[in-house]
């Protein structure tokens, strides 16, 4: 019999301008392509409006996750990139240290930041809804809606199961690496999905026991709690590795201050100071986020880092493939992390690692060379190891999509009530 499930399309819908997505965007896409092609499931896509569910027009909410698929994913060959991917890897295949690659920096004043644009036209593709449509289940996994109860206890109230994915307590546990206010606001998220979720999924056993720790301590029971590690894109089982003159390292991911960049670049100048010409690239691939600035500082101004460091953002999945392929190892020194989607990545591609050893790091990738995000004389020494001595990456079981739904599908939703088509 078939099934009738609301998902919640706001954070996709938001992104449609995007030229690469977040980790969470990638989960977001990933849960509408499979709602989408699944056999037992009628998908109807809603969004965010006022603290109420808006109804999307499903064909058209079709025809942009095709858009945003063909576009994260970028063209079938790297030899057809073109732009700032294109820039990277030729400064990667020169032998010379000439200027490094930067990608658009920051404006320096808030106000005269660019907003990103938005697709008015899903204003008129959807529309208000007095009370949800019947359905089995309401599927969230985009941290939205989530600021006020309003929408969780309407589709209570309605019958509908609420099925929520925490993806990280960041803002609460350490409101230092985040934009003033995130907490308190993640904290009523958090608080609101606690009390109203039917079900709550997370992406790691180390989300799973920040989740519990916190309902604890806010004296709300948890409901019921499933863990399902996060797959994969498909684009990263290509074989395709760009030509590097020199070796490098490569870091993907938002730069932002829980990334602990600033640290890295400090380690990689005395670095440079150490090995001077045989000194390793160092590719740094993400938007810049909140608190950059000391990394910036690092870009702009370091003689000993200029034509050794490199920054992109925008890169299509084919291109970011092409890199880790071709880098010596991945890096990863963050301070915290709810799962590290790209060191898992590198990790299934067979690509070495060093990564901080924190607890997700430890869950998820333990064959990777960990070391303490804050010890500058092992992350040189690892590095400078690696430099002169290629290291090779041991097995590793990498999570996947089909796994994840499988949890998803025989151990929440078939434990969901709620009304059936």
């Amino acid at each position: 019999m078939v099934q009738d499930v609301l998902f919640d399309a706001s954070r996709l819908l938001s992104r449609t301008e995007r030229s690469a997505p977040t980790g969470v965007d990638r989960v977001c896409l990933a849960y509408a392509e499979w709602l989408i092609e699944h056999p037992v499931y009628r998908m109807t896509p809603v969004r965010a409006r006022k603290d109420q569910l808006a109804r999307v027009d499903n064909d058209w909410f079709r025809q942009r996750l095709t858009e945003l698929r063909t576009r994260w994913t970028g063209p079938g060959a790297v030899s057809e990139l073109n732009g700032e991917a294109r820039r990277l890897f030729d400064a990667l295949n020169s032998p010379d240290n000439g200027a490094s690659v930067i990608g658009h920096v920051p404006e320096e004043n808030p106000q005269l930041r660019k907003k990103p644009k938005r697709v008015w036209k899903q204003y008129f593709r959807s529309r208000r809804i007095a009370a949800p449509p019947s359905a089995r289940a309401y599927i969230n996994v985009g941290h939205t809606s989530l600021n006020t109860p309003d929408i969780l206890t309407s589709l209570a109230d309605g019958g509908i199961e609420r099925i929520i994915m925490v993806h990280d307590l960041i803002p609460v546990t350490h409101p230092e690496f985040c934009r003033p206010g995130d907490g308190a606001k993640h904290e009523r998220r958090m608080q609101n999905v606690l009390r109203h979720a039917s079900r709550i999924l997370v992406n790691s056993h180390y989300t799973a026991d920040e989740l519990k720790r916190f309902a604890a301590r806010s004296n709300l029971a948890a409901p019921p709690i499933e863990v399902a590690h996060l797959g994969l894109e498909r684009t990263f089982d290509s074989r395709t590795a760009i030509t590097a003159a020199r070796p490098y390292f490569l870091h993907v991911g938002t730069i932002e201050a829980r990334k602990n960049l600033a640290f890295l670049l400090t380690v990689w100048r005395r670095l440079q100071e150490t090995m001077g010409d045989e000194t390793p690239r160092l590719v740094l691939v993400g938007r810049y986020g909140w608190e950059n600035e000391a990394v910036l500082d690092h870009l702009q101004r370091s003689p000993n880092l200029r034509g050794l460091v490199h920054q992109a953002e925008n890169l299509p999945d084919c291109a970011l493939s092409a890199l880790m392929r071709g880098a010596r190892a991945m890096v990863a020194p963050s301070s915290v992390e709810g799962f590290d989607l790209p060191a898992v990545e590198a990790s299934a591609m067979g690509v070495p690692l060093i990564a901080s050893d924190i607890a997700a790091h430890r869950e998820l990738v333990p064959h990777a060379r960990l070391i303490d995000p804050l010890d500058g004389l092992g992350w040189l020494s690892a590095l400078e190891d690696w430099t002169r001595n290629p290291p090779v990456a041991p097995p590793y079981c990498a999570p996947d999509w089909a796994r994840h739904f499988n949890v998803v599908q025989e151990r929440v939703l078939s434990s969901s009530g709620g009304a059936t088509a």
